[in-house]
C-alpha cells in the first residue's frame, strides 16, 4: 500500500511540485470546512492540511477529519499545533519539530505526549522540520510558540537548521512565515535551503497569488501551501494549482 509520503513525492515527480491547502478548524464551521475542502480538491489541490495554533474544540476536530475523508479523495493530513490535536482518522500527521526555535516543548515535549497516541491510532507519521521565518508582522504561530523566527535575510541560518534536521532523520522541511503573514518566504532562502539539503521543501505563509506560488516552485519548493486568503475563491484556487503544477 502506498503511504501518504510516497503519494506526495510521486506528485512532485509527476507534476513538478505539489499544491497543498490549509484549513483552520478554529475559523469556520464543520459544514463550511467540508465545503471548502471540496472546492480545494476540485480546483486541483493534491492534499488538504488541517491545523491551527490553538484548537478551540478537540471533539469538533475529530468530527472534521471523519467528514473530510468522506468528502474528498485526496489525503487529509493533520498539521497540529500540539499533542492535543492528534486525531486517529487523519491519513497522516506532519510530526512537526520546530527546529527554528529553542522552545523545548515544540522540539520534543509535545512529541513525547503525542507518540503513544499516534502508535495506538496507527496514523502515518511524517517527521517534519518546521522552520518559522520572519514575516514582517507578529503572526499567531510566533506568538503561541514563544519563539523568534529566523531573520529573512539569513539564508545561512536557515540552511544550517535544515541540514541539522536532515541529519536527525526528518523527511520534510517546512519553511513558514505564518497565517496572515505580511510577506512570504524569500525566494533566495528557498533556493539556498533546497540546494543545500536532500529533503523536499514545503513553503507556506503569505502566498496569495499565482505569481508568488510559481516563484516558490521555481526557487526550489517541492510543495506550496495556501490558506484562508484564497480557500473560498474557486477561480483563484485553480490559478494557484496551475501555477504550482509546472509539469504533468
Amino acid at each position: 500500500m502506498t503511504t501518504t509520503l510516497e503519494y506526495l513525492l510521486d506528485v512532485r515527480a509527476r507534476r513538478g511540485a505539489g499544491y497543498l491547502t490549509l484549513l483552520d478548524p478554529d475559523r469556520l464551521s464543520l459544514d463550511e470546512l467540508e465545503s471548502r475542502a471540496q472546492l480545494c480538491a476540485d480546483a486541483g489541490a493534491d492534499a488538504i492540511l488541517v491545523g491551527t495554533s490553538l484548537m478551540l474544540s478537540a471533539s469538533s476536530n475529530t468530527k472534521l477529519f471523519d467528514r473530510l475523508r468522506q468528502a474528498v479523495e485526496i489525503p487529509v493530513i493533520s498539521f497540529p499545533g500540539d499533542a492535543g490535536q492528534v486525531v486517529g482518522s487523519a491519513h497522516a500527521i506532519l510530526f512537526l519539530s520546530m527546529v527554528s526555535g529553542r522552545n523545548a516543548e515544540l522540539l520534543i515535549g509535545q512529541h513525547v505526549r503525542a507518540a503513544p497516541l499516534l502508535k495506538d491510532a496507527g496514523v502515518e507519521v511524517i517527521p517534519t522540520a518546521y522552520m518559522l521565518i520572519e514575516s514582517g508582522t507578529l503572526t499567531s504561530v510566533e506568538y503561541i510558540s514563544a519563539t523568534r523566527p529566523i531573520p529573512r535575510g539569513k539564508d545561512d541560518i536557515a540552511m544550517a537548521h535544515a541540514l541539522a534536521a536532515q541529519y536527525l532523520g526528518m523527511k520534510l522541511v517546512y519553511l513558514e512565515t505564518g497565517s496572515g503573514a505580511a510577506a512570504s518566504v524569500p525566494a533566495s532562502m528557498i533556493q539556498a535551503v533546497s540546494q543545500y539539503v536532500d529533503l523536499p521543501v514545503i513553503v507556506g505563509g503569505g502566498v496569495r497569488d499565482p505569481e508568488a506560488a510559481r516563484e516558490k516552485v521555481e526557487a526550489g519548493a517541492a510543495f506550496v501551501v495556501t490558506g484562508t486568503a484564497v480557500e473560498d475563491d474557486p477561480g483563484r484556487l485553480r490559478e494557484l494549482s496551475a501555477a504550482v503544477h509546472v509539469s504533468g
